[in-house]
């Protein structure tokens, strides 16, 4: 008996973003699929297009901090830290503004 394939994440997530190419909660779905599969620069690049659609989208910082550094740029990690630590501190997120800093914290001093 075969099953038809389910679609992936991926593909679900492309086509929402196809309909509502301004939504950046799929752009950060479409970002996290990427980092799942080790494609670190596509998850930057939709993470990108996710903070020039909300700059507010603290956990878009925290995510493409982790994906700079999987990719051996701590030094770019810190600066993205620091810029979601300010995004979320200025607009009162405190829990994100908690995350962003301990990420930052284990990243330690270049």
């Amino acid at each position: 008996m075969n099953c038809p394939k389910m679609p992936d994440r991926l593909e679900q997530l492309t086509k929402l973003h196809i309909a509502d190419p301004v939504d950046p909660f799929v752009t950060y779905g479409i970002a996290l699929e990427h980092g799942k599969q080790q494609r670190y620069e596509q998850a930057i690049q939709w993470l990108n297009k996710t903070l020039e659609l909300d700059p507010n989208y603290c956990y878009a910082f925290f995510q493409k901090a982790k994906m700079s550094s999987e990719l051996g740029d701590d030094a770019a990690a810190r600066k993205i830290l620091e810029q979601g630590i300010a995004t979320a501190e200025q607009i009162g997120d405190e829990h994100a503004q908690s995350e962003l800093a301990e990420l930052l914290t284990s990243l330690g001093n270049a």
